[in-house]
């Protein structure tokens, strides 16, 4: 048995975070994209040396803490993307950067591309900030979702300003490849479009391959964007609250910065700690987890295949959701609601992710294998009562 096959719901019950606290007892949860492993060992021992010397006065500046060179670091080693440590800032979250960005490098009324199904927060920073929601579906092709290159084309108009990227996706799990993102930056650049990407994901591909940032593509689209990371998905610290957005010219970085910093909130010191362990000390971790999630994929995907034959799925190239078509299964209502009720398993509603998602659900499958399991049977039995 793997270890992390061991986890204890009642000990998962005692948390405070969305994930496990928000249904009732009865309900398995996953839906919130947190995973339910416990953090790296050396996270772990950082923010108990901090406990132990009280050490939570006021913190450095951004870039004396160290953690802006330590990003450029991270993504040199892990992404091949060499970057200026100086065109780093620190923010509380990575959909703090989207809202900022849509704020400081468009103007209300501006075209905002957007390919749904998305994340839900892209939508409502869209609607938020009162940007025009220009989407572009991705398409459901022979083995991925995919995108219409040419719709995306056609849907650009003189006042589209803004490309949101979210790289890898969620909730389809695509990881665009080389060839898909060169399209996207030629677009950009011919549209004249800053591009907002969302690469929280980029350090949990599930297929081997490094994560390409579409600033790496070339000179030319990084001048254009900014790109949101953080180490809170992969590490699963995103209660600490930090992210990074990094700026591919000193313009675009000038514009975003007209927010003062005292406006954008201050640095957290757990989370400096955090940050820095996690990313000099934390990859064994991450490598064991990664490997346990690509298992949780494809025992999700067999699954789905076996039972589920009218339940459209394609097994995600990263992240640990799994983005499912019950359009056929002819369902009362909301897919959603029916397993809360039925199975008592608390899964994400497609709709929340775009009007083309209704009918979808996203399944959270970063758990352990007999956890998983249970919310599966659980939703199985669910089924077989129609």
């Amino acid at each position: 048995m793997h270890h992390l096959d061991t986890l204890d719901q009642t000990r998962l019950r005692q948390r405070h975070g969305q994930k496990w606290s928000v249904y009732p007892p009865d309900v398995l949860p996953a839906w919130v994209a947190d995973m339910d492993f416990e953090i790296a060992a050396p996270i772990r021992a950082a923010l108990a040396a901090q406990v132990e010397r009280s050490d939570f006065g006021y913190p450095y500046h951004q870039q004396r803490t160290g953690l802006p060179a330590l990003f450029a670091a991270r993504v040199a080693e892990r992404f091949g993307w060499t970057i200026d440590a100086e065109q780093v800032v620190i923010l509380s979250d990575v959909v703090q950067g989207l809202y900022l960005a849509l704020e400081t490098l468009s103007e209300r009324g501006d075209g905002v591309i957007i390919q749904t199904p998305i994340y839900p927060p892209f939508l409502h920073a869209a609607e938020e900030t009162g940007r025009r929601a220009v989407l572009c579906p991705l398409v459901a092709g022979a083995s991925r979702y995919e995108i219409d290159f040419d719709q995306l084309a056609a849907n650009i108009d003189a006042g589209t300003r803004v490309l949101m990227l979210c790289s890898p996706h969620n909730p389809s799990g695509r990881a665009f490849d080389r060839a898909e993102l060169t399209r996207l930056a030629e677009l950009a650049c011919r549209h004249d479009l800053v591009v907002v990407s969302d690469e929280i994901h980029a350090e949990l591909k599930l297929n081997g391959e490094p994560h390409l940032p579409i600033a790496a593509i070339d000179a030319e689209v990084a001048a254009r964007t900014v790109t949101l990371m953080s180490a809170s998905k992969a590490f699963n610290i995103a209660g600490l609250c930090m992210a990074f957005a990094h700026f591919g010219s000193p313009a675009l970085k000038a514009r975003f910065e007209r927010v003062p910093p005292h406006v954008r909130g201050g640095t957290n010191t757990l989370a400096v700690s955090a940050v820095h362990a996690a990313w000099t000390a934390g990859q064994p971790w991450l490598d064991e987890v990664i490997a346990y999630l690509r298992g949780n994929r494809d025992h999700v995907a067999e699954f789905v295949g076996r039972h589920w034959p009218r339940v459209r799925h394609f097994a995600p190239e990263a992240t640990y959701l799994a983005w499912l078509d019950m359009r056929d299964l002819g369902l009362p209502g909301s897919p959603q609601q029916f397993f809360l009720e039925h199975a008592k398993v608390a899964l994400s509603e497609g709709r929340a992710f775009g009007e083309d998602g209704t009918g979808f659900v996203r399944l959270n499958f970063a758990t352990s294998r007999p956890i998983l399991d249970e919310i599966l049977q659980r939703m199985r039995e669910a089924l077989a009562i129609l």
